[in-house]
């Protein structure tokens, strides 16, 4: 599967996705079966999945760093086992956000590094081990909730309040990564980002279902210091026009906006060709910092490009404070007696 999701898995239901049904139909047996079963392995500590219904972004990378922030501040040493999507790595690395590069470890992990110690694992009961090896005393599971490797306490799935589910078709024919119902029962609460309504219907399946509805919006970490100026902003990412909408909703005038493919590694002739663009129009550039990350760790000319690129950098406030260490304690009381019951 490409990174670059098809356009018509945000739209209503075409014959496109009609087409495609009989595989999205068999793609969905398998997926859905596979959660129906799962008995992953348990490490003893805490651990926590950050996850979502469908492919593409809806948030996850700011949550995982949100919570691994609070449990900081609530005195817990949290570890984040991450898959690395994007990195070379094919083994259990630790990441050092010092030294190593987005090419290797992927450019999530190196942005989550740098709020608690991360291992990129395909294997993540092998990276959760390893981590409390390490001193760590509660996983966060970035992503990882339709894998089944590692058992969780507590599974927090994000979704997008604009694009939702999109057309709730499951892949290849959708976005989903597996049978909406099948995803539901094992999922402990939802996290909606955004005040759009594309999720309203997914907000109604999980009340019904008796799972808690939190809500989150991202927002700049200052204030925007090109508010005023007409902007390129480019981004690979999931949802680029997330990305888009937060920094118009900033105060950001954009000019021209350049999508790319999720985690998209930048030429040299796309990156002179942005500069282009920018001089020729009186442009500044602007960017994400998942994009920002990928740059740096570029050629010699995309990291010249990084330092003139302005970066939004967003964090994610909660409409209740109190919701991350809520879940943050029902996640450890939920491994405490998990753990009690097999004495």
């Amino acid at each position: 599967m490409t990174s670059e999701a098809p356009p018509f898995w945000w739209e209503k239901p075409d014959w496109r996705a009609r087409a495609l049904s009989p595989l999205s139909k068999i793609y969905g047996m398998v997926a859905g079966r596979r959660i129906r079963r799962a008995k992953p392995p348990a490490v003893p500590i805490p651990v926590l999945c950050i996850g979502n219904f469908t492919v593409g972004g809806a948030g996850k990378t700011p949550t995982s760093i949100a919570f691994a922030q609070a449990a900081v501040a609530a005195g817990l040493k949290p570890g984040i086992v991450s898959r690395g999507y994007g990195g070379a790595f094919s083994g259990l690395h630790r990441v050092d956000p010092d030294h190593d590069s987005a090419r290797h470890v992927g450019d999530e992990p190196m942005l989550l590094a740098r709020h608690a110690p991360v291992v990129v694992c395909a294997d993540r009961f092998a990276g959760a081990t390893a981590l409390q090896a390490a001193g760590c005393d509660f996983i966060i599971m970035d992503d990882g909730f339709q894998s089944a490797r590692l058992h969780f306490d507590y599974a927090l799935m994000v979704v997008d309040a604009g694009r939702g589910i999109g057309n709730g078709h499951v892949i290849p024919g959708g976005p989903l990564r597996a049978p909406l119902t099948d995803q539901l029962v094992r999922t402990d609460a939802l996290l909606k980002i955004g005040s759009a309504n594309g999720a309203d219907q997914l907000v109604r399946n999980a009340a019904r279902a008796a799972k808690p509805v939190y809500e989150a919006m991202l927002r700049p970490k200052a204030a925007l210091a090109v508010a005023g100026k007409p902007l390129l902003a480019f981004a690979g990412i999931g949802d680029p026009a997330k990305f888009f909408r937060t920094l118009e909703e900033a105060g950001g005038t954009i000019t021209e906006a350049r999508p790319f493919p999720d985690h998209h590694p930048y030429t040299d002739e796309e990156i002179a060709d942005l500069l282009k663009s920018a001089d020729a129009d009186g442009l500044t550039l602007i960017t994400t910092a998942k994009d920002h990350v990928r740059l740096l760790d570029g050629s010699e000319t995309a990291r010249a490009f990084a330092a003139r690129t302005q970066v939004l950098d967003v964090e994610l406030v909660f409409a209740h404070p109190r919701t991350v260490s809520r879940v943050i304690s029902e996640t450890r009381e939920r491994a405490r007696l998990r753990t009690i019951r097999r004495l």
